[in-house]
């Protein structure tokens, strides 16, 4: 059963950093991508970051370029968006997702706030 849990989501002041992390089971991260949403309410759902079964194969939204940093630790199977730089326009609830064999997956999703 492919489970996708995410973690590390917190308030932060502009400027701030925070690591989030996705433990997936059922799936192995190191053959398909792995990818991280974020929400607003109101507003759809859009794609921030996302990793394939190569780690030279990235994925970022423009306005995060540079900024966040998507990694994976195939031991783990484990996913990771460091976020530097955190500015109010990143506050959301982050989602890690993948598909398999046609079929999506999301996890329950970890709030990240920014604000002074």
């Amino acid at each position: 059963q492919e489970q996708l849990v995410e973690s590390g989501g917190d308030s932060v002041q502009p400027g701030g950093s925070l690591r989030l992390s996705c433990a997936v089971s059922g799936v192995s991260v190191d053959s398909y991508a792995i990818g991280w949403f974020r929400q607003v309410p109101g507003k759809e759902r859009e794609g921030v970051s996302c990793i394939g079964s190569s780690t030279e194969d990235t994925y970022y939204l423009d306005s995060v370029k540079g900024r966040f940093t998507i990694s994976k630790d195939n031991a783990q199977n484990t996913v990771y968006l460091q976020m530097n730089r955190l500015k109010p326009d990143d506050t959301a609830v982050y989602y890690c997702w993948t598909m398999t064999a046609g079929q999506e997956y999301w996890g329950q999703g970890t709030q990240v706030t920014v604000s002074s």
